[in-house]
């Protein structure tokens, strides 16, 4: 509560005060470093200053006349941080998720002749990084591959922070690649807070070969992207050569049934034309 007055109190008499939201970006169980930008160029003693850093009502770290106080830290921030005056620079040590937010840091000067005053405030933003594990390609079908069949991929990766962005899979034959952007199922561990990703591909097998598939995850916070080891899909010229013979050896023999239906009908139709010829030149006699 102390902290809250104090931070009421910077508003009452410095209303002029406004910090500039600085991003970070830390690497999860990474240690943070939250700067106060104070260049202190009126050389004011330390030992007149109060200096804490918050996030939200929660004190994150406290230093009171040149001396650290533990009494208003939050739980979580406890043997968590230290403090380098020299910098003036917070350590967040093995930093989580949970940690993700809004910093302040307020310098507070206290004279004995006039009221505290807040005298410098910065602000940041934290966000967190953790690794998405490279992206494998998992068949979900027998691996004897046939022209006519289907091919049923999965692309799955783990362990990463903050959410991706989207998955794309990349059809390559030659020096042509065709890239599609599809549905990725996401989940996030409850206790980890961390982010698991699949996706799923069903096309028929490539005609072209050989043919390369892989899975390329976007990410956010513009942390680039993630492509898995090519999978490659080649189809054997005897399985082709079968799959040309199941393809227009049925198609031959419906075209040869139809040619030899025409012919039959072509017979018939002239030998009934010539019995009915013989049949008028018999009653003219």
């Amino acid at each position: 509560m102390e902290v809250c007055i104090f931070f009421l109190c910077a508003m009452i008499f410095l209303p002029g005060i406004a910090a500039s939201v600085h991003p970070v970006k830390a690497f999860l169980h990474h240690t943070v470093h939250l700067s106060c930008y104070f260049p202190n160029s009126q050389e004011i003693d330390v030992n007149n200053l109060i200096i804490f850093w918050q996030k939200d009502t929660k004190v994150v770290h406290e230093v009171y006349h040149g001396q650290e106080k533990h009494e208003n830290l939050s739980p979580e921030y406890i043997n968590r941080t230290k403090v380098d005056m020299a910098k003036w620079t917070l350590q967040l040590l093995n930093a989580g998720v949970e940690d993700e937010g809004r910093y302040q840091c307020i310098i507070m000067q206290k004279n004995p002749e006039q009221p505290k005053m807040v005298i410098h405030q910065s602000e940041w933003s934290l966000h967190i990084i953790a690794n998405y594990s490279q992206p494998e390609i998992a068949e979900l079908h027998s691996r004897e591959l046939k022209p006519n069949g289907y091919l049923n991929l999965t692309c799955s990766s783990s362990g990463g922070y903050p959410e991706p962005k989207e998955v794309t899979w990349l059809i390559s034959h030659e020096n042509i690649t065709h890239s599609s952007t599809a549905h990725m199922d996401v989940t996030q561990d409850a206790v980890t807070k961390l982010y698991n990703v699949t996706s799923k591909l069903n096309i028929p097998v490539p005609t072209r070969s050989p043919t390369n598939i892989s899975c390329l995850l976007r990410l956010r916070e513009q942390l680039g992207s993630l492509v898995s080891v090519p999978l490659g899909i080649e189809i054997k010229e005897k399985e082709m050569e079968q799959a040309k013979i199941n393809f227009f050896g049925p198609l031959i023999a419906v075209v040869v049934v139809i040619i030899s239906a025409l012919l039959l009908a072509f017979v018939i139709l002239k030998k009934r034309n010539i019995l009915s010829t013989n049949h008028s030149v018999s009653l003219a006699v």
